[in-house]
């Protein structure tokens, strides 16, 4: 096993990334979307691809998400359509439900094998890999990349408590790039988000007052 500490500061710049580079994205979608969250901001995935489109060539921008298949409706499944036409190659699974030992019901819908073969199958056609997360379960990914003369970023976070980031992966990674200080350039307006709940609740109430109206 070969270790080294992140070669960077935390904040990214162009010393990162060399333009003749070909890059590409591996979003670990639930981890992103909890390290987001706790920074108290929502990720713009339009403004994400262009900013990485303009560190290099983007190859390819993976998202990976677990999706629970018996509900009629789930409140991701708006952005998985977005991100599949607009650029992004969305891999999905169906959650498997169980009850542990203690006989409570548990949800599971683990990404990293499917995150994990890709990376490896890309790594013969990618220059630089850009990993969003901070799960310590990818040290031995990325690590493996590396032995193949690839370069590895890793976007998270230590802002918060404690750190969503595992300690071997940040050590691990050629570059950590703190997700706090991409806010302003991935980050979505919160003016935008205030006008999308106006637009919900306003929505929701026409809804109901049509419901009402039917009755009569």
């Amino acid at each position: 096993m070969v270790r080294h500490g992140p070669r960077t500061n935390r904040h990214m710049d162009q010393q990162m990334f060399d333009p003749r580079e070909k890059i590409a994205l591996f979003i670990d979608g639930a981890n992103l979307y909890a390290a987001s969250k706790s920074l108290g901001f929502d990720i713009d995935y339009k403004r994400l691809l262009q900013e990485f489109q303009s560190k290099g060539y983007l190859l390819r921008a993976y998202y990976y998400t677990a999706l629970a298949e018996e509900q009629e409706y789930s409140s991701i499944r708006p952005l998985i359509d977005w991100l599949d036409y607009n650029g992004y190659t969305v891999v999905t699974k169906p959650t498997k439900e169980f009850v542990d030992a203690s006989g409570r019901r548990k949800v599971k819908g683990n990404m990293d094998i499917e995150l994990a073969v890709h990376a490896m199958e890309m790594a013969q056609h990618v220059d630089h890999f850009v990993l969003f997360s901070g799960d310590g379960d990818f040290r031995c990914l990325v690590e493996a990349v590396q032995r193949m003369g690839r370069k590895v970023s890793v976007v998270s976070t230590l802002a918060t408590q404690p750190p969503m980031i595992a300690d071997e992966l940040r050590r691990q990674a050629d570059h950590f790039i703190e997700l706090a200080t991409l806010q302003s350039t991935v980050g979505r307006n919160p003016a935008e988000r205030a006008q999308r709940q106006a637009e919900r609740a306003q929505a929701s109430t026409f809804e109901e007052e049509f419901e009402e109206d039917e009755a009569f």
